[in-house]
């Protein structure tokens, strides 16, 4: 395809060249470096604006919150604590991160959610890199507009969970080896892809564990066998890059099993393999639990996917035999089946696909005709139509511990954000006359204002999750006791009670998912409610935490309790005063 250079040319300038890896593909972007970088304000303007809007919901980002709360109170970074004991099931490079933006910022909501926004914000930055350095300047801001406004991604950048700042990192591991491998580049710049593709692995691997760098492995071994590219493994730097691996990882891991002899065990047996291979956890699914998670994940992108895919597999390797769309989905494929199979489910887990998803039919879009995707657009506003209809089933749901009257209030968020999603595929259908990509934009910027909005709505139930509004009560309760009065937390591990209050809290009957803490711990622990009515009886002050259930069976045993606050979710009382 013949080249023209333009001013307004995002292309790459000659010396890190582009491939055009199929002829019927526009290579140069349509649009001013000034008009792109609005375009990456306003999408910051949208994903960081909403982060303190709503309260934090258990059970992680009430979790991801306190540990971090507890290592800056505690100055200790080396050994993480939850609720104040011992916590080893993941790696602390989003508790640092997060005692930083503590450190710098104030604790709080936002703050506690910043790091996994700014991890998500920066994949949407790197993928857009990553696909006009690979393919072309099209391909890259497609895959950005994809992936940023994909809901998977999206939403799950805006919570804090580990899975977005694990996925960031396994997309840098992804990427840099992407861009280590285009032809014609200096051994020097290989050199330093490849160490940041090593470095990517390490900084995945204190991010959710080993997970980070056997995944890539793996896939790097498929690809070779797959794809018949064994020349590939001379360019990984190996040796080098383990040592860049080492220095990332080596530090922690060394210095939290000195100090720590049960670490091991716990951290590499129980949590990295005995949580994939057995059922222990809890958390069970069918081997087709991801199906629908990836389909709702992508579906403003779900009408161009299959085609996406074909197109994939007919797309030719590079000049030195460097095939990236295979890499990119035996990525796809292997994580998805990886996690499938696993007896641990989360809706989180394959999040690490997304990136290269986005890439894959980012790759397609541009290669699409006007009147094409004008059907695509028409189909998405019907689709909206239905959605809208549908949304009227939600204003008949509700539980004892979720009324009725909160499912009516979201609704109406729904339909808000359905109804301005509507619109703005309208205008998307308009900016489509002009090209495809600017109709994709336009669709893309429906969908994100959807989900931003629903997902600012999801407040009405967060708050009562949160247990936020009953702060107020027992601070106030709090004040007026010593500081060491205990405070107990009865058969119920409250996620988020302890970030609100700034206080731990000493479990009682049931350690949940601090065992192991409790265990290296056994003196803050109470372990029946019968031994807990005796400290209860003996304490002059005290208060204590439990579920509505239970508050009613102490009462009925008359044990003397006054209540400060209560929720549908939990009851806290204090030791009453003579």
């Amino acid at each position: 395809m013949a080249h023209t250079s333009s001013s307004n040319s995002l292309a790459p300038r000659r010396g890190i060249e582009q491939v055009d890896f199929m002829n019927d593909t526009p290579l140069r972007l349509p649009l001013t470096r000034l008009s792109l970088l609005l375009l990456v304000l306003a999408l910051a303007i949208v994903w960081f604006g909403p982060l303190g809007l709503r309260h934090l919901v258990p059970s992680d980002e009430g979790r991801y919150a306190e540990m971090a709360h507890e290592m800056f109170v505690t100055g200790d970074w080396i050994t993480p604590r939850y609720n104040g004991y011992k916590y080893f099931e993941k790696p602390p490079l989003q508790t640092w991160a997060n005692v930083l933006t503590f450190a710098w910022f104030g604790i709080g909501e936002w703050q506690a959610r910043l790091y996994t926004a700014l991890t998500g914000f920066a994949g949407v930055l790197l993928v857009g890199y990553a696909g006009t350095r690979v393919f072309n300047a099209m391909t890259g801001f497609a895959a950005a507009v994809i992936l940023a406004t994909c809901p998977y991604w999206n939403l799950m950048g805006h919570f804090n969970t580990l899975d977005t700042g694990l996925s960031f990192w396994m997309e840098v591991t992804l990427c840099a080896l992407l861009l280590a491998q285009r032809p014609g580049l200096p051994t020097r710049e290989v050199r330093l892809w490849m160490w940041l593709c090593w470095a990517g692995m390490g900084a995945a691997v204190l991010s959710k564990g080993l997970v980070g760098l056997i995944l890539p492995g793996v896939v790097l071994v498929l690809y070779s066998l797959i794809a018949r590219d064994w020349a590939l493994w001379k360019r990984l730097y190996i040796g080098s890059g383990l040592i860049v691996f080492a220095i990332v990882v080596g530090p922690w891991f060394a210095l939290v099993q000195m100090k720590n002899p049960e670490f091991f065990n716990f951290f590499f047996i129980v949590q990295q393999f005995r949580r994939y291979l057995t059922p222990e956890q809890n958390r069970p699914g069918a081997f087709y639990y991801f199906v629908p998670i990836l389909i709702v994940g992508f579906l403003p992108w779900l009408s161009v996917s299959a085609q996406s895919m074909w197109h994939a597999v007919k797309t030719p390797r590079q000049p030195n035999g460097f095939a990236p769309v295979t890499l990119l989905l035996i990525w796809s494929a292997f994580i998805f089946l990886f996690f499938s199979a696993s007896h641990s489910k989360l809706l989180s887990y394959i999040l690490p696909i997304a990136p290269a998803l986005a890439l894959v039919i980012g790759l397609y879009l541009p290669s699409l005709a006007r009147p094409q995707y004008r059907r695509h657009l028409i189909g998405y506003a019907v689709f909206l139509i239905a959605a809208a209809l549908g949304a009227i089933f939600i204003g008949r749901a509700g539980s004892a511990n979720t009324p009725n009257a909160l499912y009516r209030e979201f609704q109406t968020w729904v339909w808000a954000a359905i109804a301005v999603a509507f619109i703005v595929t309208l205008v998307a259908l308009w900016l489509n006359r002009r090209s495809v990509l600017a109709g994709a934009t336009g669709l893309g910027a429906a969908w994100l204002l959807l989900g931003t909005i629903a997902e600012t709505g999801h407040n009405v139930f967060g708050t009562e999750s949160s247990g936020v509004n009953l702060v107020p009560a027992v601070k106030a309760a709090m004040a007026k006791l010593p500081p060491d009065a205990p405070f107990y937390s009865i058969a119920k591990l409250d996620h988020t009670m302890p970030f609100y209050l700034g206080h731990t809290m000493i479990m009682v009957q049931e350690a949940d998912e601090l065992t192991f803490g409790v265990q290296t711990k056994p003196q803050k622990w109470v372990p029946s409610i019968d031994e807990w009515i005796k400290r209860w009886n003996a304490d002059h002050y005290a208060l204590a935490l439990m579920p509505p259930g239970r508050y009613q069976e102490l009462f009925a045993w008359h044990v003397p309790m006054q209540v400060i606050a209560r929720d549908a979710r939990r009851v806290i009382v204090e030791k009453p005063q003579p």
